[in-house]
Formats: C-alpha cells, sequence, structure tokens
C-alpha cells in the first residue's frame, strides 16, 4: 500500500515538467534582475523585491527561522562592444558551466534585454558552403569568436533599438518539455525555482520560513547573501544549487565554504548550509534536462527544509512563447508573411511534403489548374505558348538529418541530409517527424557533447526523444525518419529576417510570388515554372525533371541562395555581395560558369525594369547544374544570404522583394 507522501510525490511526477519548462524559459540571466523580479512579481503575490532584484516572501512566526532559497541566474553575456557595421561583441558573465557552452551559442538565436524590452539576434556562423576556408578553424569557439548579428547595418541602428553596453545577451531558446522531461539551460536550478516558489504558498508547521528567489549565483551566490545580511541570524539556511550527474544533498560549515558560495562566506551566513543539487542530463549545457521523478525529489526536499509536512506541486508561469509582430506598413509584408509560413515547415530532403503541399495550397488560380506533381515530388506548373520554352526552379528541400539507426539505450544516431553545418546542431531542441498527414512530430533534444574542445564533434549526431529503444518502435520510429530542429522565423532589424531553411524557402517564397503576380497570358513563350525535391542531397528531383524536359528547354534558371561574405567570418574578398543591395546573378559557382551572353541578357532585363542587381562569384551549385548537360545554359537567380546551412540564416525582405520582380521580369521577356 503507498504511503500517502509517496501518493503526493507521484501526483507531482505526473504533472511537474510543462511547469518547471515554464521556468527553464523565464529570461533570467545576470543584469535582467530588475527584468525578471517584475515578471514574477506579478505571477507571485506577496513577495517582496529588494533593490538587487531578489524575491522574498516570509511565511509563519516565531523560531525557529529558516530560510530557503534558490538562484535563477547561469552564465551568459553582456554587449562589450558595439561595431561601426552593427555587430554586437560580447563578454562573458560568470563561469560557463560547460566547456562547450560557449561553442554552443554559434549559430543560434540570442536575446538582448534592453531597458525597452527584448531584441532578437543571431550569433553569426562560417557559412556551411565556405567550410574549405574554414579548415583551419578547427578548435571550438570561445567567448571571444562570438559575434552577435540583429539584422543592424550600422552602430546609428543599433542603439535606434535601444541597444547599450552592458546590456544582457542570453539564449533565446522554446519552452521545451517532453514526455517526462523539461529542457533548458539551467534546468536544475529552474526546477529548484518552481520548488521554491511552490512551498511559498504552504505554512511551515513551526516557526518561520523565509523562502528567497535570489540574483548572481555566478558570482558566488551575491545576491542571496545580501539578503541574510539585512535580516536576523537564521537558524537553518538550504539551497538548491545547480543540477549534477547525481542527486546530492549535503551540509557544508559556514566557515569552510567552496569557491562557488564566495559571497556567503563573508559572514552573512552564520548557519551551516544545506545543499541540495538534483541529477540532470547534460548538465551545463544549453539541452540541460530534468525529469519529473527529479522535479518530484527537488519538490519534497524544499519542502522538508521549509518545515511544511508535506511537498506541493511546483507553479506554471504564465508564460508567453508566442510570435506577436505588429503588421509590417512597407511594401514586404505579404512576402515576409509568406516565408515565415514556408520556413517554419519540416521539409528535410525526401521529406517534402509538408511544404509541397503549402505550396500548391497558395497557387494563384490559373496555375493550381495547371499544376502537376512528377514522379520525382516535383511540382511543375507549364503556361504559355509553346515555344522556346525555358524553366524556373527552386528547391522545397532543406538540409536535416534522417535517423540511420535506433540505438539499444534508446538514442537515434543520424545521418546528415544535405550540408549541415554539423556544430549548430548539437545541444538544441529536436523534432523527429512522422511521413503521415495529422500525426505530430516527437519532441527531444539533439545530444551535446560531454566534453571537447574541436569545433567539428567526431562522431555522429545523435538525438534522444525521451523513450527506450521499445517505446520508439511502438511510435513508429525507424530509420529514416526526418529530424530536424526546432525553428520560428523572426523578424530582425528593419527588413532583416531569420529564418532556418531559408535556403530554399526564400527562393520558393520568391517563385512563388512571382507566379502570384503574373498573367499567363502576357507569357511569350512555355515557362515551366518548378518547385523541387532533394536538392540538398544531390539535385535528383531536377535530374529527373531534366531528363523529361532538359533537350526541349533553351534556358534554365535556379532561384537559389548567394551565399555571401557580408558577415563578420568571412573575407570580403570572395564572394561579397551586401544584404539589402538587391537580387544576385550568380557568375561563377562549383556548378556552373555564366555564358557570358546569358548574363549579360538578365543583366539588361533588370536595368531595363529598375531592378536593382549585383553580380558575384560563390560556391555550391544549384537545381540548373542537372540540367544543363542537357544543352540549356544554366544561371542562378540569388539573393544574398548569410550563415547558409545553419539554424540562424538571415535575408533581407529588400533583396527577396528584387529577387521576386527579376523572375517575374525574367518569365516575361521575350
Amino acid at each position: 500500500m503507498l504511503t500517502p507522501l509517496l501518493l503526493i510525490v507521484q501526483a507531482l511526477s505526473a504533472q511537474s515538467p510543462e511547469a518547471v519548462a515554464s521556468w527553464i524559459h523565464l529570461d533570467a540571466v545576470p543584469g535582467t534582475e530588475r527584468e525578471t523580479a517584475a515578471t514574477l512579481s506579478a505571477e507571485l503575490p506577496g513577495w517582496r523585491t529588494d533593490r538587487w532584484g531578489n524575491l522574498t516572501k516570509t511565511v509563519g512566526r516565531d523560531a525557529p527561522h529558516r530560510v530557503v532559497a534558490c538562484a535563477l541566474d547561469y552564465s551568459a553575456f553582456v554587449v562589450s562592444q558595439i561595431t561601426d557595421d552593427g555587430y554586437l561583441r560580447l563578454r562573458r558573465t560568470g563561469a560557463p558551466s560547460h566547456p562547450l557552452w560557449n561553442q554552443y551559442q554559434e549559430a543560434q538565436r540570442v536575446a538582448i534585454r534592453t531597458r525597452a524590452g527584448r531584441v532578437p539576434g543571431v550569433v553569426a556562423v562560417f557559412n556551411g558552403h565556405f567550410a574549405r576556408q574554414h579548415v583551419a578553424d578547427s578548435l571550438a569557439s570561445t567567448a571571444d569568436n562570438l559575434w552577435v548579428d540583429i539584422g543592424a547595418r550600422s552602430r546609428a541602428e543599433v542603439e535606434q533599438r535601444g541597444i547599450a553596453l552592458l546590456d544582457p545577451v542570453f539564449p533565446d531558446r522554446p519552452q521545451w518539455s517532453f514526455g517526462a522531461y523539461a529542457s533548458g539551460p539551467a534546468a536544475g536550478l529552474r526546477a529548484g525555482c518552481a520548488a521554491v516558489a511552490a512551498a511559498a504558498r504552504g505554512t511551515p508547521t513551526t516557526g518561520t520560513t523565509t523562502f528567497v528567489i535570489s540574483t548572481q549565483r555566478v558570482f558566488g551566490w551575491l545576491g542571496l547573501s545580501t539578503v541574510l545580511a539585512g535580516m536576523p541570524a537564521a537558524t537553518a539556511v538550504a539551497i538548491v544549487d545547480a543540477g549534477d550527474q547525481k542527486r546530492s544533498a549535503r551540509v557544508l560549515q559556514c566557515t569552510r565554504l567552496p569557491a562557488a558560495y564566495r559571497a556567503l562566506a563573508t559572514g552573512s551566513l552564520n548557519a551551516n548550509l544545506g545543499v541540495f543539487s538534483p541529477a540532470v542530463r547534460w548538465g551545463g549545457t544549453t539541452v540541460e534536462t530534468i525529469d519529473s521523478t527529479e522535479i518530484a525529489a527537488v519538490a519534497a526536499w524544499v519542502a522538508s527544509a521549509a518545515g511544511l509536512d508535506a511537498p506541493v506541486a511546483p507553479l506554471r508561469l504564465a508564460t508567453d512563447t508566442s510570435r506577436r509582430l505588429a503588421p509590417r506598413t512597407d511594401a514586404y509584408g505579404a512576402l515576409e508573411n509568406r516565408f515565415f509560413q514556408l520556413a517554419d515547415l519540416p521539409g528535410v530532403s525526401k521529406h517534402e511534403g509538408r511544404v509541397r503541399d503549402a505550396v500548391m495550397a497558395a497557387l494563384p488560380a490559373w496555375a493550381k489548374a495547371r499544376a502537376t506533381v512528377d514522379s520525382a515530388g516535383n511540382v511543375v506548373v507549364a503556361a504559355g505558348p509553346d515555344r522556346a520554352p525555358m524553366a524556373i526552379l527552386a528547391h522545397l528541400d532543406e538540409v536535416g538529418f534522417e535517423v540511420a539507426r535506433v540505438l539499444p539505450n534508446g538514442e537515434a544516431e543520424l545521418r546528415s541530409m544535405g550540408g549541415a553545418v554539423l556544430p549548430s546542431w548539437e545541444s538544441v531542441p529536436a523534432l523527429l517527424h512522422f511521413d503521415v498527414a495529422g500525426k505530430a512530430p516527437l519532441r527531444g533534444v539533439f545530444l551535446p557533447r560531454d566534453e571537447g574542445m574541436t569545433r567539428v564533434p567526431r562522431a555522429p549526431l545523435r538525438a534522444w526523444f525521451g523513450l527506450d529503444t521499445a517505446a520508439l518502435r511502438s511510435a513508429g520510429v525507424a530509420a529514416g525518419a526526418s529530424v530536424t530542429a526546432y525553428k520560428r522565423a523572426e523578424r530582425l532589424s528593419g527588413t532583416r529576417i531569420t529564418g532556418r531553411s531559408s535556403d530554399d524557402r526564400t527562393g520558393s517564397t520568391a517563385l512563388l510570388a512571382a507566379v502570384q503576380r503574373l498573367d499567363p497570358a502576357k507569357l511569350t513563350r512555355r515557362v515551366y515554372f518548378v518547385w523541387t525535391v532533394e536538392e540538398e542531397t544531390g539535385l535528383s528531383g531536377a535530374a529527373a525533371f531534366g531528363a523529361k524536359y532538359g533537350r526541349t528547354l533553351e534556358r534554365v534558371y535556379s532561384v537559389d541562395t548567394f551565399v555571401s561574405s557580408d558577415t563578420p567570418l568571412e573575407s570580403p574578398h570572395f564572394a561579397f555581395a551586401p544584404l539589402g543591395a538587391g537580387a544576385v546573378l550568380r557568375g561563377v559557382d562549383d556548378g556552373t560558369v555564366a555564358v557570358r551572353s546569358e548574363r549579360e541578357r538578365v543583366v539588361a532585363i533588370a536595368a531595363r525594369a529598375g531592378i536593382p542587381l549585383q553580380v558575384g562569384t560563390t560556391q555550391g551549385s544549384t537545381d540548373g547544374s542537372a540540367i544543363s548537360p542537357s544543352g540549356p545554359p544554366n544561371l542562378g537567380l540569388s539573393w544574398p544570404g548569410r550563415y547558409s546551412h545553419g539554424p540562424g540564416e538571415i535575408l533581407d525582405l529588400k533583396d527577396l522583394h528584387a529577387l521576386t520582380r527579376l523572375v517575374v521580369a525574367v518569365a516575361l521577356a521575350p
């Protein structure tokens, strides 16, 4: 027969992961103390805030007087420099909790907490297509290698966004729980604060308990020290500290505290210190993970330390994670909306079905009536009189992963589908997709390395979805299932936006917008508008289209990324096409050299239409490279993009607008 306490713990285990995930998602790093306190005060009635941003609540009366504390903060960054060209440089606050903590920020989304609010940004990463330029960059990134891109063009634009020196910068991660697990930076610490906030709703059976949600733990528990210094000596002090590989509960002598508690060693602590560290997976990383059993153990320990007769369920914060963007008032609103819709869809190479369906649904009536899906899975819209045919192609797929095999421990070993920048996918939320309509993906995490000094992992990436091998197979998981990171496209500064799979959802957006603008009656030739599959894994969709139509075509245009060196990590002496300066004609890449007459033809078309056009050379190849051996010359119609094949690709809507106009002009040209 189960004891009442065990029944309570089991009940807590069943409901706790989502509650703790809401605490993990809270913006609370050094430098955000006052903002964090204001957020929590609205949800925690009866708590007081001091000048350090500590929150306290005292419950009960008389002796003994206990203090039970937690801390929300973890090592993050502040803005240490704003460069003339609009990038932010960083200085770390506190020591990192994992040897690859800095590396795991590269290519990821971050947020800057300004006096006026949150500003989104992306940490720069080298372009995936420029890997051979970076073969010597073998060591993991440090804080000195990190550049934050908010989409600004200058120092003045950064300052217009309200960003100043010393503003905090921290990972911008989704609220993430899966099965019995909650995941994210400092998951163990945040589970402790969820437990402390919950216990403060109870009443001690004897004496008085002061509950503390403290600040600046990374500086030796400085916030808690200031609270203790301002109150009568406590009989007992207990804290929930960072998670570790194994659960531990220990008592430290106040006269012999380790360096991690140095602020408490200054005399503010007059009682021995009880310390509880919950067991977590991948501690100190950006996917630190705690399970429901451990969350319940934290709640039980906090309740006991606080003098309660039973643990209290963790409080779920009303965290709003929805995108609330005001409608654009410029000419780019429709393009931005369409890009967001396409970019957020999963479509790893060979798994493009959802993106294909979205493109088909968005076609105008005239194109929808003519659209076909060929045997390879390409969407083909043919229009115009049957003469001098040409094709304009964009690809539906993105780089990502497939399950190579399910391991005996329930982890999935992954194989890369396309040229993903592998370090950029370590230690991020993962989604395993089923190619079945209406079946929700499995949530999980891409596993971080435990240690290492190299940038690129030596072993294949792995993901874990909170299930054992038998449960995975029961859920229908098998080799070949596609896996992506969580993604959500976002507006940056001005006309800059970011989204995973910009390559080639931007091209697909441009081709779709062009078809929506075209009157097919005005076409003077047969034009095939094609959205291809499997570009990233070998141009297979384009090859299938070319096998059927290639010999009949006069020319082919590939609407795909121009991978630009307009980033702080690349040399401007190659592939330099500034964002915001217009569409790009890919003159040379790894697959082709543009025929001079064809290049001059496109330049003239753009000039007549007043379309800003850049010409450049880059690396990589396009769908047209699989068709041009059949006869038609291939030209790349592009936009300049940053951080190719990484999670935080950036583009400028001005360039997307120019590219859309260029596709229309090329289609209509005689």
